[in-house]
């Protein structure tokens, strides 16, 4: 068997080996080039680490740290505000992150929809 004659992200020649009759491990073959975009689309969506909600609960978990500590006095109020300022900013941030995710979603199930209807077409057409 033959290595993949495919370029990595860095520029570098890929080593892995090729796939039978052909010049492409799978990670490059054209052929394959939507499944990969699908597989590489799921990532992240399963649970875990980076979900919204987790990080929505760390800031409401912070914000109701600095308040306690502005009420008992360990915090000056320039100080408070600031800090929530920032926590504003990570929950916009996390509510952006979320739009984009979503209509990352949808665009890949209008894709999806549009290539069924396309096979569906030439099937049956």
């Amino acid at each position: 068997m033959s290595i993949c004659s495919g370029i990595r992200a860095d520029g570098g020649r890929c080593k892995a080996q090729a796939m039978r009759n052909s010049e492409w491990c799978i990670n490059h073959h054209p052929d394959y080039k939507q499944e990969r975009r699908r597989r590489a689309s799921k990532g992240g969506k399963r649970g875990g680490r980076g979900r919204p909600s987790v990080e929505l609960a760390s800031l409401r978990e912070e914000n109701a740290d600095i308040r306690r500590r502005l009420l008992d006095g360990e915090l000056l109020p320039n100080v408070a505000a600031v800090a929530v300022q920032s926590i504003n900013t990570d929950i916009r941030a996390v509510g952006a992150a979320l739009k984009a995710r979503e209509q990352e979603e949808l665009l890949e199930r209008l894709e999806a929809l549009e290539q069924s209807r396309e096979g569906g077409r030439r099937r049956w057409g």
